[in-house]
Parts: C-alpha cells; sequence; structure tokens
C-alpha cells in the first residue's frame, strides 16, 4: 500500500512523523511519499518536497507564495496519479491543504482522504467547513473538537492527543530561562529583539536560546557573541533544555502545549506584522491563542501579544507565575487529565490502515 503524506511545518511535520512510525509497526508493507520534513523523513518517509520551503506565516507572506504554491499542488497531484496512489493524509496546513483536497478531489474521483489535525475552523472561522467535508475522513487531536464538527454533521475521530504519549513531566534542576522564538523566519525576526533586550537588562540571570536549526542565526541581525549570560543551542532535545530551566519564554504555538506536558511553567508570546494583526483581530472567535490555554478555557499561562509582547511585561508575567507555582502546576496536570487517552497514536494508525 501507498500513501502519500501532505504536511506544511514542523508540528505537522512531528505529528506526522509518530503516526507513520506506528503504521509501519503495524505493516511492514506500508509505503509513505510526499511533503514533509526531517523527523517524518527518519521515520521512513520518501520525500519529494521538504517542508522548509514551504514555511509560510501569516496572510501576507502567504499570498506572496500563492501561485508557487499552486504549481506545487499540480506537481504532488501528476505524482499521485503516476504512482497510482489511492489514499492520502493531510495534516494541518490548512491554507494549502484545503486547496489540494479540492483539487485531488475534483481530479481522482476513487482517492480516499484523511485530513488529521484540520484547520483551527473553531477559531478563524467556519466558513471553510465544506472545502473540509470533501475529506472521507477527519481526526482531531482536542475533546472539544468533536463537538464542534458534530454540530456541522461531521463524525470526527478522536482517540487522545498523542503529544501525552510523547512528553513526560520533567524534574527541572536547572535555573536558566529557556527562550523559543519559533522555527519560523518572521517569528524569528519578530521576536528576538525582545529576548536580547531581556537578557540584556538581566545579566545575573542565565538565559538558554534554543533555535530549530543553526541556520536560523542567519535571521539574526544582533550580535549575540557579546551576551555572557546567554547561551545558543540547536542539537539537543527540548527535554533537556526544559530540564535545565526553571521557566520558558516561547512563541505561541504547539510548543506551548509540548512545555505543558513537560510541567515547564511559560510565558506565550507573539508579534506579527500590522496587516496580519488587523485581519486576525476581526477573524479571531476566542479569546486565547495557545493551546494549554485553549484546552482548559483558562489562563494557565499568561499571552504576551503584539504591542504587550516586550521585555518589560514578560518580567512582570514571569514575576508572577514563579510566586504562584502551585497554582500553574496544578492547571498543567489538568492539561494532561483532559488530552490523555489509550494507545492513541497507535490506534489513529490504525484507523489510517483501515480506511472504509
Amino acid at each position: 500500500m501507498k500513501i502519500f503524506v501532505s504536511t506544511g511545518e514542523v508540528s505537522g511535520d512531528l505529528h506526522l512523523s509518530y503516526l507513520v512510525k506506528e503504521a509501519k509497526e503495524l505493516d511492514k508493507n506500508v509505503e509513505f511519499y510526499g511533503v514533509a520534513g526531517k523527523h517524518s523523513k527518519n521515520v521512513g518517509v520518501n520525500i519529494i518536497q521538504d517542508i522548509d520551503e514551504l514555511a509560510i506565516m501569516g496572510f501576507t507572506e502567504a499570498i506572496k507564495k500563492y501561485s508557487y504554491l499552486k504549481n506545487k499542488a499540480e506537481e504532488y497531484l501528476n505524482f499521485i496519479k503516476r504512482e497510482n496512489i489511492k489514499k492520502v493524509i493531510m495534516v494541518d496546513y490548512g491554507g494549502f491543504n484545503l486547496k489540494f483536497l479540492e483539487l485531488l478531489k475534483k481530479e481522482i474521483k476513487d482517492v480516499e482522504i484523511f485530513y488529521y489535525i484540520p484547520p483551527k475552523l473553531w477559531i478563524w472561522g467556519e466558513k471553510r467547513i465544506d472545502k473540509l467535508k470533501l475529506a472521507d475522513h477527519i481526526m482531531v487531536i482536542f475533546p472539544w473538537e468533536v463537538d464542534f464538527y458534530k454540530k456541522h454533521n461531521v463524525d470526527a475521530i478522536y482517540y487522545g492527543n498523542p503529544f501525552t504519549e510523547r512528553y513526560k513531566k520533567i524534574d527541572r534542576t536547572g535555573d536558566k530561562i529557556l527562550l523559543l522564538p519559533g522555527s519560523r523566519k518572521q517569528e524569528i525576526k519578530s521576536l528576538i529583539p525582545d529576548f536580547i533586550d531581556l537578557v540584556k537588562k538581566n545579566p545575573n540571570e542565565k538565559y538558554l536560546l534554543k533555535l530549530s536549526s543553526k541556520e536560523h542565526l542567519k535571521w539574526i541581525d544582533e550580535n549575540l557573541a557579546d551576551l555572557k549570560n546567554l547561551e545558543i543551542c540547536y542539537d539537543i532535545s527540548l527535554n533537556k533544555s526544559v530540564k535545565e530551566s526553571k521557566i520558558a519564554i516561547a512563541a505561541s504555538g504547539t510548543v506551548t502545549l509540548e512545555l505543558a506536558l513537560l510541567g515547564i511553567p511559560t510565558i506565550v508570546v507573539y508579534k506579527t506584522n500590522f496587516i496580519n494583526y488587523v485581519i486576525a483581530k476581526y477573524i479571531l472567535k476566542v479569546g486565547f491563542v495557545s493551546l494549554p490555554n485553549l484546552t482548559l478555557n483558562e489562563e494557565v499561562f499568561p499571552e504576551l501579544l503584539q504591542k504587550r509582547c516586550n521585555s518589560v511585561e514578560i518580567e512582570k508575567s514571569m514575576k508572577t507565575v514563579l510566586e504562584n507555582l502551585d497554582s500553574v502546576q496544578e492547571k498543567i496536570q489538568r492539561i494532561r487529565e483532559k488530552l490523555s487517552g489509550v494507545d492513541i497514536t497507535k490506534r489513529y494508525a490504525e484507523f489510517l490502515l483501515k480506511g472504509k
């Protein structure tokens, strides 16, 4: 059996890699081809397009790459036809995958499409639900999504969140402040100046800046070598960097849920350009942006967005969090309980292989 995969960002690639690994253990003959990154490649996906070339964040950036991605969709479609592939799994990356889904269903009538971790329509608006319904199966990883899709007459598959199997609470022994500026160029360029300001203002604190690739240094204009209380790492795992730290400051994204499950208190930060912010302000329908807060529908981690994302506000939030650690840890434990399940990834893999 051949299965085509389509994802576009690091978080989707990570979830896809878990699924592929389990599927290959269940069926030694299944082969995966498609659009993914290093995590999926490491578990045996045959990469025809590396996601490093596809990292897009925000509305204006996506518009710039529209024609490029349209050509890519045709390229993938031709590959699927040529290889006679009848199963496709899409992971997140809604800006591209929803259009790709339409194209596939128009061109290959008998293709079976699984949408794993669909776009967050419950945040960004429900207008795209009709496009998503073209998928044969929708597989979600948050419990509230089941009710959302049921409201639209879709029976979404939910077994739990795979991260609860991968990330266990760590006994932290270090006193560093962990800085996580994200993996996309726009995120890193917008957050690094505030991180550096924080490091400079607190010379007695030790900071650990974790970048997902050494290549990302070229996106940083400032000279980091002059900051003696800042350590930069690329290759150590998130688990190890958390173990060395007392608190994290992280770009809003999947990593905030990973940090919660690892048990480290976190400040969530995010900045985007003005046009994206104005559009998002009118589209967003929920009070929180980070997954830990959305999971409990209350503030677990402070969220500092746009103008509030600065070194002064970060310092204030860190002080508040560190003074209320028992309360934060209690909420973190509730997140794990709410998202847990039995043999989560294995059951998603079984469903993928079985299909219709």
